[in-house]
């Protein structure tokens, strides 16, 4: 594997050209010159998809009423409901369509031929979504979209069924003129893991086949400010058991001499950082991100980090979050203070969750983590390390013409050029496309941005942004036109 670094486009600008009016823009990316976009095509895209947004909204809230957690505990028969309403979405713009299961939640698949010579396209979206926690977190109902100062708030309204609908946007600005053959791929159990993407992949691969791959799940740099994911960090995930007694003791009896298990399981979990709170565990991986402008301040903002509390770790912020490893401890299993007792407790367990770098590989990454567990094992208790979940990062080589024409299409669409992120997250997905179609150009995007709280109360979808993605991939769909073979 190669190391990653997230690297700008460098743009030039015809002179007197303006930016977010109808123009001819050029995209240098290592000499190489794009195609030139119509003006007069660009306008009339831009007049179709506002046309289409309140159509477009009607369904994305319609679709967002499905309460469609494919979490097992669940109703499933939700999520059945929600992969339905994707193919009739898909059969009313014209495409074949067909649900396919494969052990796991039900996805979508629709196809509909381009110009001959015309490239085709992937358009990746899934329609399962998160619980949505109490409802007393919420400001309101969390599967009835309600739009509150431009934005629509609601459980699964941009992560990801905002980018179901952007897919759909794009085929409708196009109907019955496709500048490419289009395949979209709507899955059912991406927050679940995507436990049966492998075998979809395998039995249906051929299907999925593009020359370019646009998976619409990830976020804008700000509100106004479009981005392409070039870096994911993997992940590993493990659960830490730790057992010292065969039954629990007074602790007043035997405290001093005998050791609990909730302090020696402490202990090991504190060895994971030094004292900067960077990742100790030797031998792991680390890039450098961007040098993108990210102040301190922006990032207490955005993550709600307490007055006097520090940063943790070294080296710049994105760097620190999108390609240094990271550690964190989710979820512990020992009694609540609500029910504890003077008592040794003889057994308890952590959920661990560390995050590699884009390049590392999750196998190598586990056994590091494993070995610095049990080096780090205090007075002999007893140790067991269980892999929960692991996955692997996703580094993009962010370069060529359909890179070229996907930065003209966000400029085309926002007024303003993309700039190249990372995600600190882990979306495992991302790397099985990239194993399985390795000749494919996969552009990572999303209709996220900074305040849509995914996966969190009040989660919400900021209704401009949305329409500057619709208008995005329309575009983007007319520039790979251009990439005739």
């Amino acid at each position: 594997m190669t190391r990653c670094s997230l690297v700008s486009a460098t743009w030039w600008q015809p002179p007197g050209s303006s930016i977010g009016t109808s123009r001819t823009l050029t995209v240098v990316t290592n000499d190489v010159l794009t195609p030139d976009l119509d003006p007069a095509r660009l306008s009339a895209l831009k007049a179709r998809v506002a046309e289409l947004l309140p159509a477009l909204r009607q369904d994305l809230e319609t679709l967002t009423r499905i309460p469609s957690v494919s979490l097992a505990a669940f109703d499933q028969t939700q999520v059945e409901a929600s992969a339905q309403a994707v193919a009739s979405l898909l059969r009313a713009e014209g495409l074949a369509v067909e649900i396919v299961r494969e052990g796991g939640q039900p996805a979508v698949i629709g196809h509909l031929d381009g110009p001959e010579g015309a490239p085709t396209v992937m358009l990746y979206a899934h329609h399962d979504v998160q619980p949505p926690g109490a409802e007393s977190e919420w400001d309101s109902a969390p599967f009835e979209p309600t739009e509150r100062d431009g934005r629509i708030y609601a459980r699964g309204i941009a992560d990801d069924k905002a980018g179901v609908l952007a897919h759909i946007a794009a085929l409708r600005a196009h109907s019955g003129g496709l500048p490419v053959g289009v395949t979209v791929f709507v899955e059912g159990e991406e927050e679940i893991g995507s436990d049966s993407l492998g075998a979809i992949l395998e039995r249906h691969g051929e299907k999925l086949r593009a020359d370019t791959i646009v998976l619409a799940d990830s976020a804008n740099w700000a509100v106004g400010e479009p981005a392409l994911t070039t870096t994911l960090r993997g992940m590993v995930r493990v659960v830490l058991t730790v057992r010292t007694l065969d039954h629990g003791i007074h602790s007043g009896m035997f405290g001093g001499v005998v050791p609990d298990a909730i302090t020696a399981l402490i202990r090991m979990i504190a060895t994971l950082h030094d004292a900067e709170g960077n990742v100790a565990v030797a031998g792991l991986r680390s890039g450098v991100a961007s040098d993108l402008d990210y102040p301190e301040m922006r990032l207490r903002e955005e993550s709600g980090l307490l007055d006097g509390v520090s940063l943790i770790g070294s080296g710049s912020i994105l760097t620190r979050m999108w390609t240094k490893p990271s550690i964190t401890t989710i979820g512990i299993d020992a009694p609540s203070v609500a029910t504890s007792s003077n008592t040794l407790v003889p057994q308890a367990a952590a959920k661990i969750s560390m995050r590699i770098a884009p390049d590392e590989n999750p196998h190598e990454a586990y056994a590091l983590l494993v070995s610095h567990l049990r080096a780090s094992t205090p007075w002999g208790v007893e140790v067991g390390i269980v892999s929960d979940d692991e996955g692997s990062g996703f580094c993009a080589d962010a370069n060529g013409p359909v890179y070229d024409q996907a930065r003209a299409a966000f400029a085309d669409a926002w007024g303003v050029p993309p700039v190249d992120v990372g995600i600190g997250g882990s979306i495992p997905f991302v790397a099985a496309f990239a194993e399985k179609f390795p000749d494919a150009a996969i552009l990572v995007t999303g209709v996220e941005d900074p305040d849509t709280r995914a996966h969190g109360a009040n989660e919400s979808l900021h209704l401009g942004e949305f329409g500057r993605v619709c208008l995005a991939e329309a575009v983007l769909l007319e520039r790979l036109g251009m990439l005739r073979s």
